[in-house]
């Protein structure tokens, strides 16, 4: 099973982000995108009733469509779209989508999106098998085509994920998660497939290796940022978010902002935390105690400024290929997935 001419770098943005927002990103390879709905549909299909079935269910409660519209804009922003991007732009939704029906099984999760999960409508081995189906799609698509380089790229990413998954989980048995740690497994878990997208994206136009890794390092750096805004959320504290959740610490999570807070605090007050997130971590008061002592760290605080560095970096590698709507459509997906309110 798997598991899971631009902006000047200033940190002052004023962002609403809608529906609309995305539209208006989506602009520049809109037609791109509304072709991609129907191949990627078809890069599923089954003579097996079932599985056609269940795919079609996966289809009609897709998200934004970020993963692609990652490949569909580093594409056009360094050469150009071709029919390579399009199987680029399904092989990282095929691997992505096995990813997330296999976590849903492992972490026992019935709802995905709002919606139920395949394992809660055709339980676990169902969704284990559509997985496996889902891989093996993307990894055919990539052989029937030859497109061995974008398969190198994607299986990477598939490769760090996991990685990053088993070293999360072992070091959440100790809570012992030092803050290069913590970058390294956010590197691995979340920023590799976003860097697999970008690095596609430039790969499926004949870009050569330095433009490819351009782009890789560009959505591995946006990958970082918008991992550090999930943290944010969990704390309630950023912007307006809205109420804390606490949920990452209900699942004994160490994200950026607790790391900074038990890194400043005295033995005795980190001995505490670290007691009550691995002991009372399912008592709404406890969790409510350590997300106050998060606030009054100045966790959050730093844990925005971490996030922000992040994103001028990823302007600044983006700020060097020449100025394009495509370009402009990126640095605003940036922004977006940093000054997000969900």
């Amino acid at each position: 099973m798997l598991t899971k001419a631009g902006i000047s770098g200033s940190d002052e943005y004023h962002f609403n982000g809608t529906m609309d927002t995305i539209d208006r990103i989506k602009a520049p390879v809109l037609k791109e995108m509304k072709d991609f709905e129907g191949k990627f549909l078809a890069s599923m299909k089954s003579s097996v009733p079932l599985l056609d079935k269940i795919t079609h269910y996966i289809v009609r409660r897709k998200g934004k469509q970020l993963r692609p519209l990652f490949v569909f804009l580093t594409a056009q922003a360094s050469g150009g779209i071709t029919e390579s991007t399009h199987r680029a732009a399904a092989l990282i939704e095929l691997l992505h989508t096995a990813t997330l029906v296999h976590d849903d099984v492992v972490d026992d999760s019935n709802l995905r999106r709002g919606f139920f999960s395949v394992n809660a409508l055709w339980k676990n081995k169902i969704a284990v098998l559509v997985g496996d189906y889902l891989l093996s799609r993307g990894l055919l698509l990539s052989v029937e085509n030859k497109e061995h380089q974008l398969l190198g790229i994607v299986s990477n990413a598939v490769r760090e994920m996991s990685e990053g998954e088993l070293l999360q989980i072992e070091k959440a048995r100790r809570l012992d998660i030092a803050e290069p740690v913590y970058f390294e497994i956010i590197r691995q878990k979340t920023a590799s497939l976003i860097a697999s997208c970008c690095a596609c994206g430039a790969a499926s136009n004949g870009a050569n290796e330095e433009t490819i890794e351009k782009m890789r390092l560009f959505g591995e750096l946006t990958g970082i940022a918008f991992q550090i805004k999930d943290d944010l959320f969990d704390f309630g504290s950023d912007g307006d978010i809205g109420k804390p959740t606490g949920i990452d610490i209900k699942e004994k999570k160490m994200t950026l902002p607790l790391i900074y807070a038990l890194n400043n605090a005295s033995a005795k007050d980190k001995r505490k935390i670290i007691a009550l997130v691995k002991n009372h971590n399912e008592e709404p008061e406890r969790v409510a105690e350590v997300i106050a002592f998060v606030l009054k760290s100045g966790g959050i605080e730093y844990a925005r400024d971490k996030m922000l560095w992040y994103r001028n970096q990823a302007f600044e590698k983006l700020n060097s290929f020449p100025v394009s709507e495509a370009r402009k459509a990126l640095e605003e997906l940036v922004i977006y997935t940093t000054e997000r309110k969900k």
